[in-house]
């Protein structure tokens, strides 16, 4: 009866999760659509990138701080219990004392090196491409974080490039995929569509003077530049976290520390750009509501929702939500601020759409390969034979600032 019971249980536990993973997993995708939207409002009003940038991980690191001290409750008990309470429990290495011990200047390099390409870089650089361009053209090139950093870990030797098996093919066929629909948006506008009324916050943008963009401000091939140029940013930034990872296990910690990094970080480069103060106020407006948006749900809610889902679920879970956003973003960009819809917008995002799916897709078979000569590995083992080697690879996740990264490697 006992069994039962616990069998009945669990499939409600497994019922509540697969319910609740793509639930948040869209959430994400939400916080990600009202980030970008706002954010080229903000833009329009004049709000400088780097200003957003720095108040937004600012808010980022004090969101991650609770999440960091509930995850790691139980090595805050075993300290508690150490020092009070004279326990002689060995903690795990992630007692709290020794990830403040671990916390030298090496490790700090690292997560200040990780804040450079990841917030101010990677981050800095897509701002100034949504404020020169638009929000449903920027969100195409989030989409294409994963395949560039792919090609970026390949040329790198972070990983090999298995073009003799069928999931190594179709990785490279769907970032090739992904290149083409790429220059399609950029190289090719054609028919202008009218599929929906546009511009229907028109009134209200004219009262805070958010309808048209920065005119100095607004070309999109410079606009495209900045953007190509996070995308690399982003991929280098993925790859610099697997030695952090390595040198330093506490992922909530880390990102604290690296919101920490990157807000002073952006402040400095926002002063050197920028050296107007009053640029730094703050009022209860649009701005305001932009920072605190971007820093609790863009970075730390969506940061613990991925993680989580990558945990359940595997890291390419995540990554197959990302068409999502770059549809409804479109249509939301063109039916509230009405940034102009083409055959050739269209077009080119169903391409990135399929070429990142086949690029998922290979790189999912890829992973359960993985997983199955760990698993022959470590069975021979125990069973006194040698063990199968497996191949070593940096796995690809979730698009955007949230991915993890994890190294395979057995031998």
């Amino acid at each position: 009866m006992s069994l039962d019971v616990a069998g009945a249980e669990k499939k409600k536990v497994l019922l509540a999760e697969g319910l609740l993973l793509p639930a948040s997993m869209v959430l994400v995708q939400a916080f990600t659509m009202g980030a970008l939207l706002l954010s080229k409002l903000a833009f329009n009003v004049g709000m400088a990138p780097f200003v957003l940038l720095a108040y937004r991980n600012l808010i980022g690191s004090m969101t991650v701080a609770p999440f960091a001290f509930y995850f790691e409750r139980s090595n805050l008990r075993c300290v508690y219990n150490k020092v009070f309470s004279a326990d002689n429990t060995d903690c795990s290495i992630l007692d709290l004392r020794e990830m403040m011990k671990k916390v030298n200047m090496k490790i700090f390099g690292w997560i200040s090196l990780t804040a450079l390409f990841g917030i101010v870089l990677a981050m800095g650089l897509h701002y100034y491409g949504l404020r020169a361009t638009n929000a449903g053209y920027s969100v195409d090139f989030l989409n294409l974080i994963p395949v560039v950093t792919f090609v970026t870990a390949v040329i790198l030797r972070v990983e090999k490039l298995r073009i003799g098996t069928c999931p190594g093919k179709m990785k490279v066929l769907g970032t090739a995929i992904c290149v083409g629909g790429t220059m399609v948006i950029s190289m090719y506008k054609g028919k202008l569509l009218h599929l929906w009324p546009t511009h229907l916050l028109k009134p209200h943008l004219q009262a805070i003077g958010a309808v048209s963009p920065v005119r100095n401000h607004h070309s999109m091939l410079l606009g495209t530049l900045f953007l190509a140029g996070s995308t690399l940013s982003y991929a280098f930034w993925f790859i610099i976290q697997v030695r952090v990872s390595k040198e330093f296990p506490s992922k909530y910690f880390s990102t604290m520390l690296a919101c920490m990094s990157g807000t002073v970080q952006a402040a400095v480069f926002g002063l050197v750009l920028d050296r107007d103060l009053s640029a730094w106020a703050l009022k209860w407006d649009l701005q305001l509501l932009v920072v605190v948006y971007s820093g609790v749900f863009n970075t730390g809610v969506s940061f613990c929702l991925i993680s989580w889902a990558i945990a359940r679920r595997g890291p390419t879970y995540p990554s197959m939500f990302n068409s999502l956003s770059l549809v409804v973003t479109t249509v939301l960009d063109s039916v509230l601020l009405g940034t102009d819809v083409s055959v050739g917008s269209l077009l080119g995002a169903m391409l990135i759409i399929l070429g990142l799916y086949a690029f998922l897709w290979g790189k999912g078979k890829e992973a359960q390969e993985q997983r199955k000569q760990i698993r022959a590995a470590t069975s021979g083992d125990q069973n006194g034979c040698p063990p199968a080697v497996a191949g070593n690879g940096v796995d690809s996740l979730q698009v955007g600032k949230h991915e993890v990264r994890i190294r395979v490697e057995v031998s």
